[in-house]
């Protein structure tokens, strides 16, 4: 896979990962006076860097594995196959309601995640942009 596309890739893939924020973000804040409700967040960067990471990682002792079905001590990940996930809060509070939605965070978490996602739109076509100038050339 080229850098280009590799690239362009992890962008894509961020921004809809953006989109997946902003649509749980929007919950959150929907359901701010809902009692007993519990907030939800999405993990995905730490696992994302643990793939990529791994790419260019190997371990300076490596078991043997003399049958398949041996475990080995290290696997390569594939970043391609890392999800976003969906985790509830359930150790912070907020109201004495058992809510845990505190609305400023969530507004800002928002406004966050949205320059996050232009921040990646802008890169995206810029990319595009430098494949376009080495065309006209």
């Amino acid at each position: 896979m080229s850098n280009f596309s590799r690239t362009l890739d992890l962008l894509n893939r961020g921004m809809d990962v953006g989109a997946l924020r902003h649509s749980v973000y929007a919950d959150n804040l929907s359901n701010a006076g809902v009692p007993n409700w519990k907030r939800t967040e999405v993990n995905f960067e730490s696992e994302l860097k643990k793939a990529v990471l791994s790419e260019n990682y190997r371990p300076t002792f490596q078991m043997a594995r003399t049958n398949p079905r041996h475990v080995s001590n290290w696997t390569q990940l594939d970043y391609r196959n890392v999800q976003p996930r969906r985790v509830l809060d359930y150790l912070s509070s907020y109201n004495n309601n058992g809510n845990n939605v505190d609305p400023e965070e969530e507004f800002n978490k928002i406004l966050k995640n949205q320059m996050q996602y232009t921040l990646y739109a802008h890169a995206a076509a810029f990319e595009y942009g430098q494949v376009s100038l080495v065309l006209r050339a």
